[in-house]
């Protein structure tokens, strides 16, 4: 373990001073360097030390499940602002967290609530939402907004975001950041309530964020040792970001390209997926690495691919987060793009990175088996010990680097990182089979998971089979109540256009790949297939769909 304790705004601090000049980030008509994008980082957490935010109980003071900052949400979609007001925040010693653009008020007022922000900062086109619901928010004292195409007047007591980067340093200077300072990443809520995950800069910096050179065990030991290497790499990486920085894998994905001295390339267009705008970007910027959030992100892409003419001769690697590939999305990309290697990577907001396969034009990939990181294994099911290869099922589980537990939950803090032989481990719910090479097989998030008839089924899995038919362009496997069963599995599909298959033929398909049992008792059609901004299947939506539809049970 490195003796240094790493903060993420000296991170940025760091590579900033050692290589201003380079180009940071890119978006529309505005190309920011490092040195201009830190001066904007500082305008904004002298903004928030002045409004009096900062940090008022130190960390050793504290339980995991607590919290001794004040919390900003930031309520935004893709832009420099992000990651200005991100990093700000780092800076100033408040702690940032991700609030979902999709939220409806009744969300709002619960996520800002339960984090008890104090600040939010927000687009100026959700203006309204916060209006109607600032007043039910009790910790709500500071509004910043971001002006944009929606044309909306900044609220009543608001600030002008880009009139807050203009306040000068306080009089006693920024205070002292911490390596123990808060990194807050919230759940997205897609099977329950969010949570808040609490994490020390430090180790999610180490665990996911680039404080481990690519394909290393071994961390950075000095802030001297990250400059060199930004300036050994400096402009050579490019990624072209088009999941949403609320989600924790973009955000983690933007700090490994800082760490490398990269250059972040965002889409114009941060509403809308505009795959022929996006792929003219890659081609224009030479974007090195793309990364994508499932099939909700890759089809799209291949889909213009195939009947697009561009220039991607520049682009090494696809990377894969947060949803499956289907294996027809995943041979459609290596087939469009043989020169380009595709790495899935498994990981959670409760356990930072872990897993990882690559996956290249003509190899042979078996679909959910990774490669697990020193620091990531499988437990037992009653959290007695870590297996070893070949024992077969139990939770994938990380030790060392990992959360200090959930936002004012000591229960559920306790239940999802138990100490095993007296290591804490942290454990968030996703079934694993740890196998004879040493390689784990991902089973699927046990949330999810349908008891029918007494055997465990894993959506993901059948979701695979079913997505392996041509005409499937998107599917959401639940269980909805059953009589004779308890549980019955039913997929709710969306069709690609044009395209027609009848029950029969998706459950011909399904049987290929899964056992009789796993097959869906029922196949609801619907338009489109209700997915987070982020890629990920929203499983409460799913079930609403399967109980509402009368389907007789069979």
């Amino acid at each position: 373990m490195s003796g240094v304790t790493f903060n993420l705004s000296s991170v940025f601090g760091t590579v900033a001073e050692a290589i201003g000049d380079q180009t940071f980030l890119v978006w529309r008509d505005r190309r920011f360097s490092y040195a201009q994008f830190d001066a904007r980082v500082d305008g904004f957490a002298h903004f928030l030390a002045e409004a009096g935010l900062g940090c008022h109980t130190e960390r050793d003071a504290l339980g995991g499940h607590q919290s001794g900052q004040d919390h900003l949400g930031i309520y935004l979609r893709n832009g420099n602002e992000y990651l200005e007001t991100m990093i700000g925040a780092y800076r100033a010693r408040v702690a940032p967290f991700n609030v979902s653009y999709r939220y409806i008020e009744e969300e709002l007022v619960y996520l800002l609530t339960d984090s008890k922000a104090r600040a939010l900062v927000y687009n100026a086109e959700f203006a309204p939402r916060v209006a109607a619901i600032r007043d039910r928010v009790p910790h709500l004292q500071v509004l910043i907004q971001v002006s944009d195409e929606s044309g909306n007047a900044l609220l009543p007591g608001a600030v002008d975001y880009e009139a807050s980067l203009d306040t000068p340093a306080p009089a006693g200077g920024l205070p002292e950041v911490s390596g123990d300072d808060l990194y807050i990443l919230y759940t997205g809520g897609t099977t329950g309530m969010p949570k808040g995950v609490l994490w020390r800069q430090h180790d999610i910096f180490l665990s996911s964020m680039g404080g481990r050179p690519f394909g290393s065990d071994q961390p950075h030991t000095s802030y001297e040792e990250l400059a060199d290497k930004a300036r050994a790499g400096a402009g050579a990486m490019s990624m072209l970001m088009i999941p949403p920085f609320m989600h924790g894998a973009a955000q983690w994905a933007a700090y490994n390209a800082i760490t490398m001295g990269g250059r972040l390339v965002i889409p114009d267009d941060v509403e809308k997926l505009r795959a022929g705008d996006v792929l003219r970007l890659a081609e224009r910027e030479r974007v090195l690495t793309i990364p994508v959030v499932g099939d909700a992100v890759a089809r799209p892409l291949v889909e213009e691919i195939e009947k697009g003419d561009y220039d991607l001769s520049g682009l090494l690697t696809i990377t894969n987060g947060g949803a499956a590939l289907s294996p027809t999305v995943r041979e459609r990309i290596l087939n469009a793009l043989p020169h380009v290697m595709l790495l899935d990577a498994v990981g959670a907001s409760e356990s930072g990175a872990q897993l990882s396969t690559f996956s290249t034009a003509g190899g042979e990939t078996t679909a959910a088996v990774f490669d697990a990181q020193s620091d990531t294994a499988v437990v037992a099911e009653d959290f007695s010990r870590v297996l070893s290869p070949g024992e077969g099922g139990g939770w994938l589980a990380r030790r060392d680097l990992i959360p200090l537990g959930y936002l004012g939950d000591p229960d559920k803090t306790a239940r999802t990182f138990p100490t095993i032989d007296g290591v804490r481990w942290s454990v968030p719910g996703d079934r694993a089979n740890v196998l004879r090479d040493g390689r784990i097989e991902l089973l699927g998030r046990d949330s999810v998971t349908i008891n029918s008839g007494g055997e465990k089924i894993f959506v993901e899995e059948v979701e695979r089979a079913i997505a392996a038919h041509p005409a499937v362009y998107d599917v959401v496997v639940v269980g909805r109540p059953s009589e004779r069963w308890g549980s019955e599995v039913v997929a709710v599909v969306q069709l690609a256009e044009g395209a027609s298959a009848d029950d029969e033929d998706l459950a011909a398909v399904c049987g290929r790949s899964v056992a009789r049992y796993k097959i869906p008792k029922a196949f609801i059609r619907q338009p489109k297939i209700v997915r987070s901004p982020a890629g990920k299947a929203d499983y409460r939506w799913a079930k609403a769909v399967a109980c509402g539809e009368g389907v007789t049970s069979s």
